[in-house]
């Protein structure tokens, strides 16, 4: 994903970010971030194969490979199969039709 595909991008892309604190730095924010039940930074082995997948995807898709990667993970989670998405995919572009 290219910096500036995102819409607010140029909006700070001139701001100073140099004495920027992480989140967890700052009591509050970590404190926000944890009530609002965000997600959670792991650590995971892949496939190269497998990444280098969702990175293609993502490129051609204009996103990024984590929220893919994310989006398959709920998608398993929920029991959701490749044939299942394909299906609602095909139902929806049949109704557009």
């Amino acid at each position: 994903m290219n910096a500036n595909s995102d819409p607010v991008f140029n909006q700070y892309a001139d701001m100073d970010f140099s004495d920027a604190m992480p989140v967890k730095a700052v009591p509050a924010l970590a404190a926000l971030q944890t009530a609002q039940g965000g997600k959670s930074r792991i650590t995971m082995r892949v496939d190269n194969t497998t990444l280098a997948i969702f990175k293609a995807r993502a490129e051609m898709m204009g996103g990024n490979y984590q929220s893919l990667m994310n989006e398959a993970l709920q998608q398993f989670v929920q029991g959701r199969t490749l044939a299942d998405v394909v299906r609602e995919t095909i139902r929806q572009e049949l109704h557009h039709a």
